[in-house]
C-alpha cells in the first residue's frame, strides 16, 4: 500500500512514536477495506435456492461448501417474498427431494439455469418439463456408490444374523439368559441375486465376493466379461431364474415406469421360502401389499429395506409390525464423507451450468 511504502521513506526522519502512529493508521485502513472487499465478492456470487440449513436440510458444515460459491436463500425465506428473490436465483439445489421442483416454484425463477440434485435418483424430478424451460438437471452419480453398497451389505447381514433382535435381548432389563433359538441364516457361501448392476450394484458384488457368495445378476445390459470375472458374477438374462436360485435378492435399480412394481406377488412367489429381499433402490420398486402378504404367509423368510413408499410409512402400516422386517429410514448415503462429496458435486455441477460451461453430470433423458 502507498502509506506503507511511504513509511520506509520517512522512518529515518520521524521519531519511533510517530512511526508507530502511522502504522496504526495503515492497519486501520486495511481493516476497513477488507470487509468492503468481502462484501463485493459476496455480491458477485450467484444465488442458489435451498431447502434449509439444519435438521431437515443441510448440515452446517456442508452448507459452507455451498456458501463458498453461492449466496444462498432458504425456501422459507424465499416464500416470504418470491417476487423479490425469484429473479436472482440461478440454481435450485435439491436435497432429499426438497425444495420440490414443481411448476409453481419453477415459474417464479425466471433466471434459473440448473436444478442440481443431491443423489442419483431423479424420479422426483420432471426432467423433460424442466429442460423445456431451458434449465439443466444434474445428479451425483459415483460418489454415493460406496456408502450405499455398505448399507446394502449392512442390511443383508443384520437381517440374516438377527442383529437387531439380538441387541434388543441384550439390553432388555428382564434378560437373565441368552436364548439359543436366536438362529440366523448363513451368509458365507450363499447365493446373492443382484437386480440392477450399475455403479452401486457392482460395488455390492465386490463386497459380497469377500463373503464367498455366489453372485448372480440381472441388468438391462450385460456387463463386460472382465467386470464379471473380477467379482465372479454370472449374468441371468431371465430375472425369474435369479429369483428362484437366490438366497438373498438385492434391488439396486433406478425407479422408472418399467421398474415400478417390479417385485410383486408373482415375483415373490418365485423366491425360496428361506430367501430375504433387500431393497436399497426406491420403495415403489416393490409392491408393498404383496410384500406384506409374502412375509406373513412365509412365502419368503424376511425383508430388509432402506426405502419404502412413502417415507416414513404411516405409523399403522403393516410392515412396521412384522417381526421378519428390518427397516431403516433411507440412510444409504448418510455418512459425513459421502454427504460432503455429494454437496461438492452438486456445487460443481451448478457452478458449471451457471457459467455456461460443460456440466459434468447433466441428466439427459
Amino acid at each position: 500500500m502507498p502509506c506503507l511504502r511511504s513509511l520506509r521513506c520517512v522512518r529515518k526522519l520521524w521519531s519511533p512514536a510517530q512511526t508507530s502512529r502511522l502504522l496504526k493508521v495503515a492497519k486501520l485502513h486495511r481493516s476497513v477495506t477488507k470487509p468492503h472487499h468481502e462484501k463485493v465478492m459476496a455480491d458477485n456470487k450467484p444465488w442458489a435456492l435451498i431447502s434449509e440449513v439444519g435438521e431437515q436440510g443441510y448440515l452446517e458444515e456442508v452448507a459452507d461448501i455451498i456458501k463458498r460459491h453461492f449466496n444462498i436463500i432458504c425456501l422459507k425465506d424465499f416464500l416470504q417474498n418470491p417476487q423479490f428473490h425469484g429473479p436472482k436465483v440461478q440454481a435450485l439445489l435439491v436435497w432429499n427431494c426438497c425444495p420440490e421442483a414443481e411448476p409453481s416454484l419453477l415459474g417464479s425463477l425466471p433466471s434459473l439455469k440448473v436444478v442440481a440434485n443431491g443423489g442419483v435418483g431423479i424420479d422426483h424430478l420432471d426432467v423433460p418439463y424442466i429442460n423445456r424451460l431451458g434449465v439443466k438437471v444434474t445428479n451425483t452419480p459415483g460418489v454415493v456408490s460406496n456408502a450405499t453398497a455398505d448399507m446394502a451389505m449392512a442390511l443383508l447381514l443384520a437381517s440374516a444374523r438377527k442383529v437387531v433382535e439380538g441387541h434388543q435381548i441384550a439390553i432388555n432389563p428382564k434378560t437373565t439368559h441368552i436364548p439359543q433359538c436366536l438362529m440366523g441364516a448363513e451368509v458365507t457361501g450363499s447365493t446373492l441375486g443382484i437386480i440392477g448392476m450399475g455403479h452401486i450394484g457392482y460395488k455390492v458384488a465386490q463386497r459380497s465376493k469377500g463373503f464367498d457368495m455366489k453372485i448372480l445378476y440381472h441388468n438391462r445390459s450385460r456387463r463386460s466379461v472382465e467386470d464379471e470375472q473380477a467379482v465372479g458374477a454370472t449374468y441371468s438374462e431371465n430375472m425369474d431364474d435369479l429369483l428362484r436360485e437366490s438366497d438373498f435378492v438385492m434391488l439396486v435399480v433406478n425407479l422408472t415406469p418399467e421398474t415400478t412394481g417390479l417385485i410383486s406377488h408373482r415375483e415373490l412367489s418365485l423366491m425360496k421360502p428361506t430367501a430375504t429381499l433387500v431393497n436399497v433402490s426406491r420403495g415403489r420398486v416393490v409392491d408393498q401389499d404383496a410384500l406384506v402378504t409374502a412375509l406373513q404367509s412365509g412365502t419368503i423368510r424376511a425383508a430388509a429395506l432402506d426405502v419404502t413408499h412413502p417415507e416414513p410409512l404411516p405409523r399403522d402400516h403393516a410392515l412396521l409390525s412384522l417381526p421378519n422386517v428390518l427397516i431403516t429410514p433411507h440412510v444409504g448415503t448418510n455418512t459425513y464423507t459421502t454427504t460432503r462429496k455429494m454437496v461438492q458435486r452438486m456445487v460443481e455441477n451448478a457452478v458449471a451450468a451457471v457459467k455456461g460451461l460443460p456440466v459434468p453430470d447433466e441428466v439427459k433423458l
